[in-house]
Order: C-alpha cells, then sequence, then structure tokens
C-alpha cells in the first residue's frame, strides 16, 4: 500500500532487529516481529528507516523547526490530528541529591499531553498507520494508559477502539477509556492475548498492542517517542544533557529517545548522544535481568509491585540496544524509594504515576555518568490514574477551634 498524500516524511521501510537486518517496504506493516529471522524463542521488533540524504533545513531552534522534523518521522494520516508533545521540562534541583544540584536537573512532565501520559506519542503515529492500512477498528490490550491514548486517538480520527483490560483496572482507566467512546471488554490478564488474536482475524481490525512472547510491539510506534529527544534538543540549544533518565516498560519509549538522539548526532546537527538510564521495578526488571545475563530478553516472576506502568515480566530487545548504545545504566528501584520520590515530586507540585516517580528515585543510586551537564528526567504519566480504593473520610464542623482540631487530628498541621 502507498502513503494516500503527499507527505514530507521520508520514510521509506521497515528494517529488522534481528540477523542481517533485514529491510522490507514501508507497508504492510509487520506486526508480529520479523517475519524472516524471528524464532519461537526470540522475536525481533522492526523499526522504520528514512532517506536521510534527502533531509534538508532539520533543526531545533527557530521558527518552523517542529514542522521540520516530520522529514524523519512516519508518514502523518490527515486524521491522525491530536496536538501531542511541547512538555514542559520542570526544574527541580532544588530536591535532588547534594551531588546532582550544580548539573541541574529537570522533569519531561509527560502527563501534560492529551490523556495524560507519554503514550500519546506513541499512539498519533499507530493510529497513522492503521489509518493507512484502511483499518476501521483499532484494537488494543492494556490496563493502563496505552489502552486510554489508544482510545482517545483513535475517536478523533474516526475509528472505533476495542480496549481489551482487566476486571480491577482502575476506575480512572475504565472512565476514561468510556468516555472517549471505546468499548472495554473485560478479561483476566491470561485471556488478554488470546482475544487479540481472536479479534485480529476480523477484517478491518488494527492490533497496536503487541502479539509476539518477546516485545516486538508496533514499528511506527518507537518513532513518535523520538520528538521527546527532539523537543529536549530544542530546550537546551541543540547541545544534549549528559544523561536522560527512562521509567521503562518494554522500552518503546526508551529506544525511541536513543533514536532521536542518534539521528541528531548521524545528521551532524549534535556531537554526541547522552547516556540513557532505563528504570525498572526491583521486583520485576527484566532489562535489567537481560542485561547482567548479556541476553537479547529474559522473562521474569511477576512479583508485585505498584510500579504498574513498568511493571513487565519480558523485556523488549530494543531496549536492550538503546542502552548498550549509548552506554547507558540499568537501574532498578523498589516501590518504598518510589513512593517517596512520588511525595517530593507532589511537593514540587508534580502529581505523577508511581513508575514515573521512580524514575526520580533512581537518581538517588545512580552512579557511572560520564559528562558533566544536566539531567533529564522523563515523567510518563499522571497519578491521578493510580488504581485507587474509595478513601473513608471524617467530617467535621465549621466553627474555627474544630477545623483547627481537625487540621492537627487528620494530618498534625497546627493552624
Amino acid at each position: 500500500m502507498a502513503v494516500e498524500k503527499e507527505t514530507v516524511s521520508l520514510a521509506t521501510g521497515q528494517r529488522s532487529f534481528g540477523p542481517g537486518k533485514l529491510e522490507f517496504p514501508l507497508f504492510p506493516t509487520h506486526l508480529s516481529g520479523c517475519p524472516v529471522t524471528s524464532t519461537a524463542d526470540m522475536q525481533y521488533p522492526l523499526e522504520l528507516t528514512y532517506d536521510y540524504g534527502r533531509v534538508k533545513g532539520l533543526r531545533f531552534s527557530g521558527a518552523g523547526a517542529r514542522e521540520s522534523w516530520q522529514q524523519i518521522l512516519p508518514p502523518l494520516h490527515p486524521k491522525a490530528s491530536m496536538p501531542v508533545g511541547s512538555t514542559p521540562l520542570v526544574d527541580v534541583s532544588a530536591i535532588v541529591p547534594e551531588r546532582f544540584r550544580d548539573r541541574a536537573v529537570f522533569v519531561k512532565d509527560e502527563s501534560r499531553n492529551a490523556t495524560w501520559s507519554h503514550k500519546d506519542r506513541l499512539n498519533k503515529y499507530t493510529t497513522s498507520a492503521a489509518l493507512h492500512d484502511g483499518a476501521s477498528t483499532i484494537i488494543v490490550a492494556s490496563s493502563g494508559n496505552h489502552g486510554i491514548s489508544a482510545a482517545a486517538m483513535a475517536s478523533r480520527a474516526g475509528l472505533a477502539c476495542i480496549v481489551i483490560t482487566m476486571p480491577e483496572v482502575s476506575p480512572a482507566f475504565r472512565d476514561m477509556i468510556i468516555g472517549y467512546g471505546a468499548y472495554p471488554v473485560f478479561l483476566p490478564i491470561e485471556a488478554r492475548w488470546p482475544a487479540m488474536r481472536a479479534l485480529r482475524d476480523v477484517p478491518g481490525t488494527y492490533p497496536v498492542s503487541n502479539l509476539t512472547p518477546v516485545h516486538t510491539g508496533h514499528p511506527w510506534g518507537p518513532e513518535g517517542y523520538k520528538t521527546i529527544a527532539y523537543e529536549i534538543l530544542e530546550a537546551f540549544d541543540g547541545v544534549p544533557p549528559a544523561a536522560v533518565v527512562v521509567p521503562t516498560g518494554y522500552g518503546e519509549m526508551l529506544y525511541g529517545i536513543y533514536k532521536g538522539f542518534l539521528e541528531a548526532k548521524q545528521l551532524g546537527l549534535t556531537k554526541r548522544i547522552p547516556q540513557l538510564v532505563s528504570v525498572e521495578p526491583a521486583a520485576r526488571g527484566p532489562l535489567y535481568h537481560a542485561l547482567q545475563a548479556g541476553k537479547e530478553a529474559v522473562t521474569v516472576e511477576a512479583r508485585p509491585t505498584i510500579q504498574s506502568g513498568t511493571g513487565c515480566t519480558v523485556n523488549g530487545y530494543r531496549a536492550v540496544v538503546a542502552i548498550r548504545e549509548s552506554n547507558g545504566i540499568p537501574v532498578l528501584v523498589t516501590d518504598e524509594a518510589a513512593k517517596a520520590a512520588h511525595a517530593a515530586l507532589a511537593r514540587q507540585g508534580l502529581w505523577q504515576e508511581y513508575s514515573a516517580s521512580a524514575a526520580f528515585a533512581a537518581l538517588d543510586n545512580l552512579q557511572g555518568l560520564e559528562k558533566e551537564g544536566p539531567v533529564v528526567v522523563i515523567s510518563s504519566s499522571t497519578g491521578l490514574k493510580e488504581p485507587a480504593q474509595a478513601m473513608q473520610v471524617k467530617e467535621t464542623k465549621q466553627d474555627l477551634d474544630s477545623l483547627r482540631a481537625y487540621l492537627k487530628s487528620e494530618f498534625a498541621f497546627e493552624l
């Protein structure tokens, strides 16, 4: 299939991460990993390729800079029109460990996206791919941000959306899915993937979730995350920070950020790539354990963690590449440390999910940075979407003595 409208995108095809780095046409999109080199034990993802030799006027400052980025992003369908990105960098240097104070530390607050998470960057482009492929219904398996974002992007693009999720999903997630006009299907976690495969057989349906045992995901998804790197370069006048700390599940955002900086370097717009720091729950951390073992992917036990956004049991291979090629640092963070960072960020006016807070907590024990300069911590989503139980509240009276007594007894706050 050819792209139906003229586009400034210079995307040329799909390239496998598998042996030989085989290349395929841009369409049809390979949604189950490399069709040639994948095996029963290891499935390799794909990424988009571009004609970099034809890139003109790419820059990270001045009028029209952001329009110039579209050359090295996937071809955007006109119906995939939701504005995403342009999220702020918030200076949190005042609350970082002492050894980071002179560097300056910023939180890149992805909760300012349309559906309050980083997933909007991915789904803008997977939705565009679905439109180019002539789909009528997006299908997604998700217990959180991915499903909400897919629902919103599909709705705006005029597509139906089925979100396969768990019965115990957060009320906020459930209400947002329904509010965007999508159709939630509640299934036990082990039934979600068989359901995805069954729905995929229906003509017109289009999966934007992973379909393989080792995570491969959608080839267009990480391309949307490249814009995080571009925005960081724009904010720092084209100079990369020392490091970018990324809450990491399957690693699509991690790889997209890495690729964005890599492209800028290859095109002569920067001189280096920042070190990437992946942050996973200490209870799981498949990427950390894969890197420690020198493997492409490992599966770990599904031990409990409050870091639901990054609590994966298998890593994606793209994440291994991002850490390896950036001389990056894999980090594990406990739930206790994530909770403490969650509270510290809240006192800075940043209400983040625990997975995002864990990335900030990683600074406490982070060692091995090679360069001086600022550090950027990626915050993936708002804390408003965390699973929560109804709070039992205590009432009081309206007179001043009662109000003072209430504040002191409930919160240890004396007025």
